[in-house]
């Protein structure tokens, strides 16, 4: 696997080199980041569960990655670790005996 810092820093070169770092306040990358992840989500409006194109999945979802990547280097965050400690919490509110090939929520368990 690649390093997430090295695409993070590719990522911030090409937004640097147009100066739009201006722009990139924590509200608006949250803001763009919902709107990328609405447009990933047309992709499937009215179609069956896998009948979309695949070239513009993964154009949308690389939008969302790049702005969540970009929210999280402009706030310091650790993106492996905060991760990690997500991974954890879940782990913690769905145990495998009681969540296993179940889609119930960790308050209906």
């Amino acid at each position: 696997m690649k390093d997430i810092k090295t695409l993070i820093n590719k990522i911030v070169k090409f937004r640097d080199e147009r100066d739009w770092g201006q722009f990139h306040n924590s509200k608006d990358l949250a803001l763009a980041l919902s709107v990328e992840a609405s447009e990933l989500l047309e992709l499937f409006l009215w179609k069956k569960n896998e009948d979309f194109n695949v070239d513009k999945l993964k154009d949308e979802l690389a939008d969302v990655l790049m702005y969540a990547l970009l929210l999280a280097d402009k706030n310091n965050l650790d993106i492996h670790q905060i991760v990690l400690d997500k991974i954890k919490k879940n782990a913690e509110k769905y145990p495998v005996d009681k969540a296993k090939g179940n889609a119930t929520k960790y308050n209906e368990l």
